[in-house]
């Protein structure tokens, strides 16, 4: 048994991120939970005369808190820019465990009179399906699902274009060829962006090999930094950090010499010199619209994945170490892949299990995209049964 870590200061996250004077409404699941009950539904989120008067009101619930970083942070700028627009106001609920909580907080939110409800995670697809089928007056958007209804749309992004670029730019400074990632959860969405990175870096070292750690958790810095550490350990010398919610993979990466990048927003404040970069989202435009549809009577159920070409899926904070010549063939690839000349999941494409997926000259088709359930050939990690 290694010896016990000596004592490391107090991470610094969350941070505070919104301003008082915004109009956001912020409610845990515990403070929610705990209030008095009326009718079998808890706490109000506003007071009722207050969403009456809004232009839109809106509920946002997010897996894991809110802070200065992640998908809830990114969620949140969305939802604010969108409120703005419109002139509605956010009611952020954070921290809530998919499951009966959730679904419970979700209806009480649209019973006080939120008429648009942004459910944050995979988890939360059941719940809020039966919430839209309820109250066809509101319109539902769900994060990452795949369910459709006139008033309920699922939403998620093409974090593949970025995370190939990064793989890209992870081969050309890796020493060892060896890469990683600590993922969240085994869905579709994030084995994407892992076989993307894998296939990103193989196409800059034919060698490269990705190993993966799944955690099982949107939100777990504890078992993130284990993960982390224990990839480092194998030889790894880059490592993405795919759909944490907190800086605690980048932070250690920081700490012990190895490059990092994450999804959805910047978190190079925490490794200042072994940060890649990040593969970030902005979802304002998105939710603005969809928040100008509802107002218009035009809100219309459909599945939107969203890319580079959409505005949404965007690269930055590249680190200054990746080699001049790399980062012009970088740069060259993300032009194509946003005018969509060029598509990380182009043939031949190749399973991890040596069989064939697209052949020469062919893409791999959207659905089979959302669909994915296999790893390509360069990820030496088994998926998890």
């Amino acid at each position: 048994m290694k010896p016990a870590s000596p004592p490391k200061p107090k991470p610094s996250w969350p941070k505070p991120l919104h301003d008082p004077k915004e109009p956001l409404v912020n409610t845990s699941r515990r403070r929610f939970l705990s209030s008095s009950l009326a009718a079998g539904a808890g706490l109000s989120l506003l007071p009722r005369g207050a969403l009456a008067q809004d232009t839109l009101p809106m509920a946002l619930i997010t897996p894991s808190p809110v802070a200065d970083v992640g998908w809830s942070h990114t969620l949140l700028q969305g939802a604010q820019a969108a409120a703005e627009a419109v002139g509605g106001s956010v009611s952020m609920l954070e921290n809530i465990p998919e499951g009966p909580d959730a679904d419970r907080i979700m209806q009480k939110a649209v019973a006080e009179g939120a008429r648009f409800l942004i459910a944050g995670s995979f988890g939360y697809q059941n719940g809020a399906l039966q919430i839209a089928r309820r109250y066809p007056d509101v319109s539902v958007l769900h994060a990452s699902g795949y369910e459709v209804a006139p008033n309920f749309s699922p939403f998620a992004a093409r974090y593949f274009q970025g995370t190939y670029l990064m793989g890209m730019a992870a081969a050309s400074l890796s020493k060892t060829g060896k890469l990683g990632s600590v993922s969240a959860f085994a869905i579709p969405e994030l084995i994407t962006s892992v076989n993307a990175f894998a296939l990103g870096a193989r196409a800059v070292n034919p060698d490269a090999e990705v190993s993966v750690v799944w955690v099982n958790s949107w939100f777990d810095p504890a078992k993130e930094q284990e993960a982390a550490r224990a990839l480092i350990s194998q030889g790894i010398d880059v490592i993405f950090s795919n759909a944490q919610d907190t800086p605690s993979v980048i932070s250690l990466c920081e700490e012990q010499g190895a490059y990092a990048f994450n999804l959805n927003s910047s978190m190079k404040s925490y490794a200042p010199s072994k940060y890649l970069g990040v593969v970030g989202t902005d979802w304002s435009p998105f939710f603005t619209a969809q928040a100008q549809a509802h107002l218009d009577g035009s809100f219309q159920g459909a599945s939107h994945w969203l890319g580079m070409e959409d505005g949404v899926v965007f690269v930055a904070d590249w680190n200054p170490d990746i080699p001049a010549d790399a980062k012009t063939r970088i740069d060259e690839t993300q032009a194509r892949i946003a005018d969509g000349s060029f598509s990380p999941f182009a043939g031949p494409l190749i399973r991890a299990d040596g069989s064939q997926a697209v052949a020469e000259g062919g893409n791999l088709a959207d659905d089979a995209i959302l669909a994915m359930d296999w790893h390509v050939q360069g990820v030496v990690t088994p998926l998890p049964q």
